[in-house]
């Protein structure tokens, strides 16, 4: 029998072979296309009568990267999933574009499902409001609106909706869920080491439920959002806070379609062949042009040459020591010392959008973060929807702090999980026995298949301590308080940015715009342009991260086991899903 299958496995074998020289050929092939189109091509060309169309779907992410012509083939393959992700720097800079060249004659708004920040949002309203300066015409359609992107697309001119589309107008609600009860069911149990009382990352591990200081920052963080939500859509739509706010108890997504209109949500139901028509009529000719974001992103702005360099630096994601897709600290690192290498820069602006990580990786950032300022760099942070923990962390040292109103911030706490394990492995009966040279040196293994004995757990807990004393003196010295002044608004509290500034965290409220500006003033100069780090991905570097096949199930679970495997201390903050 194994003689008979030998030959068939060789076939197979030669047959995998074949199909995978036949893949490789087929995007070889099509990547020479695209690289000798670039090599003939430098980007869109606008034509008169265009019409820019800002697609609010996909993730909404800080830094935007090179354009994939090959993602929606990927995308059509089985086992594979092109993410469509688009850069708020990209959305931005088209708009500004929209508004000075005179070949665009208005922007479409389409669709209204974007995944992204409140903070984001904003950035991404106050560039539409500009642009609403020159007098160009922005008309919003969409069969849905999620509760950000209706804080968008209310800014428009006029704002139509599907016959059978919805507004999500609901109010917001902020959830965990908590495993204590599973824990205990298959006898985990969560040994803690945490500083802050606010500090609720460990919480649905040990509780049932949010804790009295969980749900008041909760409660006070919520409600800045919804306010905003709330301020932003009355200015726009002309209905009273308290109008929305008794729309919002209706639950709206579950109103007909015409009760957006009568309520003044949306201005008209029409089909989407139906924008054709209305654009016809604003631009005044069916011979006009649509121009997408990637096409838009590859035309340059106008921009003043100088040697003078403002380096934006985008640090967003979770903070990790070597590895991720985030915020690494050992890549971070690197970027910090090419920006301090370079003579022609002049000032720096760290643009912030992290919910934490790594207390190690952390301390190193803002480390180099400060080797700019010895060098006498003025460095200015730009906070969007988190610069929490961590986050905070790598911001503090910097000269001078922005956030927008909704930014999430502070959360100045550190904290440990590590599962004691000694109940499942009894159950399914496993024993552990070695040798040791020195008296704690099984400590890590005893803490997970064990549990910690007390005089274990206050060592560890006294790590964690000393963790958090160097972060809120970090704090005190960025902020030029006493350490103590930093205690009583740290213990893992998280603040809206609007509420950071009253307290010392942020100096003001400003987006991207404003760092710039305040980097050039402190530089001492008018004469400058702007250069972006790390640099932007490029085709190929995408092209291999979409051959990655692993669900995200899989990646959680490598995750769970790189956290066992070695507990760390970390600063991350989990913070409830808001819907």
């Amino acid at each position: 029998m194994n003689n008979q299958e030998q030959p068939r496995k060789k076939k197979s074998g030669c047959l995998k072979g074949i199909i995978i020289f036949i893949v490789i050929y087929i995007v070889c092939s099509v990547l020479s296309g695209i690289w000798l189109g670039k090599m003939f091509s430098s980007g869109a060309t606008l034509e008169n009568n265009s019409v820019y169309v800002l697609k609010m779907k996909g993730t909404l992410v800080e830094q935007g990267q090179e354009d994939n012509p090959f993602a929606s083939l990927m995308g059509e393959m089985p086992g594979y999933s092109a993410k469509e992700v688009v850069g708020l720097d990209d959305l931005v800079h088209n708009i500004r574009l929209a508004k000075e060249n005179d070949k665009i004659r208005g922007i479409l708004l389409q669709g209204g499902e974007m995944q992204m920040g409140l903070a984001s949002a904003k950035a991404l309203r106050d560039a539409l409001i500009d642009y609403k300066e020159s007098g160009k015409f922005l008309i919003a359609y969409s069969s849905n609106y999620t509760h950000a992107n209706y804080y968008v697309a209310c800014v428009a001119d006029s704002l139509y909706l599907n016959p059978t589309g919805t507004v999500g107008w609901n109010g917001l609600s902020a959830n965990k869920m908590y495993f204590k009860r599973l824990l205990d069911k298959i006898g985990v149990e969560m040994q803690v080491l945490k500083v802050g009382t606010f500090k609720s990352a460990v919480e649905p591990y040990v509780m049932t439920k949010m804790s009295d200081a969980d749900r008041q920052q909760t409660r006070q963080y919520i409600d800045g959002l919804w306010n905003e939500l709330l301020q932003g859509v009355s200015a726009s739509r002309h209905i009273t806070p308290e109008d929305l706010n008794r729309y919002a108890d209706l639950y709206m997504e579950l109103q007909q379609a015409e009760a957006y209109v009568e309520n003044g949500f949306v201005d008209r139901l029409v089909y989407t062949e139906d924008i054709d028509s209305i654009l016809i009529r604003l631009t005044g000719t069916d011979d006009y042009n649509k121009i997408s974001t990637s096409a838009l992103a590859t035309i340059t702005a106008k921009q003043t040459e100088s040697d003078n360099k403002i380096a934006v630096l985008y640090a967003e994601g979770e903070i990790t020591d070597t590895e991720g897709n985030g915020i690494v600290g050992t890549k971070m690192v690197k970027e910090i010392a090419k920006i301090r290498k370079d003579d022609d820069v002049k000032a720096v602006v760290l643009r912030v959008n992290s919910p934490g990580g790594s207390a190690d990786a952390s301390e190193q950032i803002w480390h180099a973060v400060q080797t700019l300022r010895e060098k006498g760099l003025p460095v200015v942070v730009s906070m969007g929807d988190y610069a929490a923990s961590g986050g905070y962390y790598i911001s503090c040292g910097a000269d001078y702090i922005y956030a927008e109103p909704t930014t999430l911030t502070g959360s100045i706490g550190i904290f440990g999980l590590i599962p004691n394990l000694d109940k499942v492995r009894d159950k399914v009966g496993l024993d552990i026995d070695g040798v040791k040279t020195n008296a704690y040196s099984d400590l890590q293994t005893n803490a997970m298949y064990k549990g910690m004995n007390k005089e274990e757990h206050e060592k560890m807990q006294r790590m964690v301590e000393r963790g958090y004393d160097l972060f809120t003196r970090r704090c005190a010295e960025g902020r030029h308080t006493s350490q103590d002044d930093i205690k009583a608004i740290g213990e893992g509290r998280v603040w809206l940015g609007k509420d950071a500034t009253g307290i010392g965290l942020v100096d003001a409220i400003g987006g991207l715009d404003k760092a710039v500006a305040k980097a050039a003033e402190m530089a001492g100069t008018s004469d400058y342009e702007l250069t972006y780090y790390p640099n932007k991905k490029d085709f190929y570097t995408q092209l291999m991260e979409a051959f990655d096949t692993s669900s995200d199930e899989e990646k959680l679970i490598m995750k769970m086991k790189e956290l066992c495997s070695q507990p760390r201390v970390m600063t991350l903050m989990n913070f409830p899903v808001i819907h």
